[in-house]
């Protein structure tokens, strides 16, 4: 079965009720030592001096409600991750309105690299929080030196299609694996004059269309082909140029239209 990566988003809803966060029931519970290092060194780091908090976090004084969201870790609601993050890409993904089929196909293919869990399913139930992946935790450090060789070496146990629509901060968490079949579309938008640009809005929403149509295939995506084909359908280009090393991800160039 294919493996989309997904980003997490910077925002994020709290939800109202739910239960309280178990890291062993997450997907891939061989990160749960990691995952109790990270989360005990945040809130640590967020109950302690404000004005440091703010420096590693990079929050403002008015974001103060971050850090009380991060103190809260271990009793605060969690909800699927699909419910907890927001922003452009997951606005354009917009699973609530999915049929349960649509949903359920989706959950299971999809991981989201997060800076305070490691790889986790777009159905996994977690809090809100606040943590980016290049983000320097006392202690532990770059998140990147934590994350990477587990993810990795998670990913290199799957032989599947791997579509990777994580921005390059995340990808550092969980670098893909060598001779792997791997795709990064990379998102253009098609201008009036001179060449297609990459913009960053519009990247994330085509990103949240792609997988959306991916979800509604009425036949799986199990090739670069096949996710071509979907792409097109979409209305956008596809251009793959050669890849001349084969140990590295495939690149796809996908334009589409101006806003």
């Amino acid at each position: 079965m294919t493996i989309v990566l997904l980003p997490p988003s910077e925002s994020k809803l709290a939800p109202d009720s739910g239960p309280t966060l178990h890291l062993s029931t997450l997907s891939f519970p061989e990160l749960t030592e990691h995952r109790e290092r990270v989360r005990s060194a945040v809130i640590k780091l967020c109950s302690g001096s404000k004005v440091k908090a703010r420096e590693v976090l990079d929050i403002s004084a008015k974001q103060d409600f971050e850090l009380l969201r991060n103190q809260n870790l271990l009793t605060a609601p969690t909800a699927p991750a699909w419910q907890i993050y927001t922003g452009v890409l997951y606005d354009a993904l917009d699973v609530a309105t999915l049929n349960s089929k649509q949903t359920q196909h989706l959950t299971s293919m999809t991981y989201i690299q997060s800076a305070l869990f490691g790889l986790i399913s777009l159905a996994d139930e977690i809090p809100a929080y606040r943590l980016s992946g290049d983000c320097q935790l006392p202690r532990i450090g770059t998140l990147a030196k934590l994350w990477a060789k587990d993810c990795t070496s998670l990913l290199t146990e799957r032989n599947e299609l791997i579509i990777d629509l994580r921005s390059g901060t995340y990808t550092k968490l969980g670098p893909l694996p060598a001779n792997s079949e791997t795709v990064v579309p990379k998102i253009l938008r098609r201008t009036p004059v001179g060449p297609p640009k990459v913009v960053s809005h519009h990247n994330k929403a085509t990103k949240g269309r792609i997988l959306r149509a991916i979800a509604q295939a009425k036949s799986p995506v199990r090739t670069i082909d096949d996710l071509v084909k979907v792409i097109i359908g979409l209305g956008a280009e596809v251009n793959i140029p050669q890849n001349v090393n084969k140990a590295k991800p495939t690149v796809m160039e996908v334009v589409v239209a101006a806003l």
